[in-house]
């Protein structure tokens, strides 16, 4: 058989021993770019395919509520978002949970967020880093990975059989802010660590106190984060079912003060769909129920944008 390559050989042996070693390692280079082009295809579809799991999981989720769920709104509306659900089979509307639901949450934000937020300026900012920071970091870590009914059944044995605070509004935000705690502190604290140095450098350099710093500096460049933060953390909130069941009770009530009792949109929904009661009115509220959310993410992100024009 002829020999394809013979001539190759005899004038690279013509150029000599270091033309034939720059071949070898031409070649050797090309075989890299190779598979490192074929890890870069593989891991870039790996990704592809994830991305395209999560973002096609929800799509179906969204489409079955949306299709089970627009004809029951569509059939009542307006009524079945500004009346009260009534009869046996809780027919009606369901406006009385859509004010409670939004009622205990932003209670629980105002109740959280301060306590959260300066506890993340303490860890991230004043305390020197040891074994005590360490700790908080850990409990914050646990608290926040606590199941919901524990946490529902705390605050009943906390809350309301300890301290007498009667099922109400009151009681199910300060159990929700437990939840609710760690998420945003674990998320300001990662905010401020992301904060530039030179920043604060400029800061002290013009005089500025360490809380000036921190007030008029820090925490408005690091408030898109703590912003998303706050929304995670809200998002939880309003979907949580066994914190509110607990402490807030089931009564369809319309909440006035904090110590009013009220039925929040999740507890509504489980109580429909589990018992049969109403599955039609059921999946009517899980779509308002993922429209109040969607809104209340929109208007946080255009919060976050505003902050993030003015930084």
């Amino acid at each position: 058989m002829r020999d394809l390559f013979a001539e190759d050989r005899e004038r690279l042996k013509e150029l000599g021993p270091d033309a034939m070693d720059k071949a070898v390692r031409n070649q050797r280079r090309q075989a890299r770019r190779f598979r490192e082009r074929f890890a870069n295809n593989a891991a870039l579809m790996v990704l592809s395919i994830a991305a395209g799991i999560t973002v096609m999981a929800l799509a179906i989720i969204i489409l079955y509520v949306l299709i089970n769920g627009a004809p029951a709104i569509a059939s009542h509306f307006p009524s079945f978002i500004f009346t009260w659900p009534h009869g046996v089979n809780a027919a009606g509307g369901i406006w009385p949970t859509i004010v409670s639901t939004i009622y205990v949450t932003a209670l629980a934000m105002l109740i959280a967020t301060p306590i959260a937020v300066l506890a993340a300026v303490y860890l991230a900012e004043y305390a020197k880093q040891g074994r005590i920071v360490t700790i908080i970091r850990f409990a914050a870590d646990s608290l926040a990975s606590v199941p919901s009914i524990v946490m529902g059944l705390f605050g009943l044995a906390f809350f309301i059989e300890a301290f007498h605070i009667p099922m109400s509004m009151l009681s199910a935000a300060l159990a929700l802010s437990l939840l609710m705690l760690p998420i945003i502190m674990r998320a300001t604290e990662e905010a401020i660590r992301a904060v530039p140095r030179y920043i604060r450098w400029g800061s002290y350099g013009m005089g500025a106190t360490k809380w000036q710093t921190v007030r008029r500096v820090v925490l408005p460049w690091a408030m898109p984060r703590i912003i998303t933060g706050l929304v995670l953390a809200m998002g939880r909130a309003i979907g949580e079912t066994a914190v509110v069941f607990y402490t807030m009770g089931m009564a369809i009530n319309m909440p006035v003060t904090p110590l009013d009792s009220g039925r929040s949109m999740a507890v509504h929904l489980y109580m429909l769909a589990v018992d049969g009661i109403n599955l039609k009115s059921a999946y009517g509220t899980a779509l308002i129920l993922m429209v109040v959310i969607l809104l209340l993410n929109t208007l946080a992100h255009a919060i976050q944008r505003r902050y993030r024009k003015v930084r």
